[in-house]
């Protein structure tokens, strides 16, 4: 797997959204990694050092797959980027149908007190 870097991940990711606009789906996935083998991670952690843990984000549409790693400096300006790339690219959702308050309160009448009994002479 070969990382790339964030703006041509970013580029990438746009042309995959682009390209599966009517029959496939793009899959995005996010993990925290340190990008290094459990034996090294053992050995950094007896030596009483800390571990580098990064975001790996993956993204595939099935036939090609993507990959890059965020670091704790990166990581703002990656996630408003990728925000406006998601958010450019949910055209195909639907809208939530919402009910009317005025109709829903019309439907939802109390029925009337039994005690209160109108009684016409």
């Amino acid at each position: 797997m070969v990382l790339l870097q964030l703006d041509p991940f970013l580029n990438e990711l746009t042309s995959m959204f682009e390209h599966s606009t009517t029959k496939r789906s793009v899959w995005v996935t996010l993990k925290r990694s340190s990008l290094k083998s459990k034996v090294q991670r053992n050995k950094i952690t007896t030596a009483g050092e800390g571990i580098d843990y990064r975001c790996l984000i993956r993204a595939t549409d099935g036939k090609k797959t993507i990959s890059a790693s965020v670091g704790p400096k990166d990581h703002q300006r990656f996630q408003a980027s990728y925000a406006t790339i998601l958010k450019a690219h949910m055209t195909a959702l639907k809208k939530r149908g919402r009910k009317d308050k005025k109709k829903a309160a019309e439907g939802v009448k109390k029925p009337d007190d039994p005690k209160k009994i109108k009684t016409s002479v």
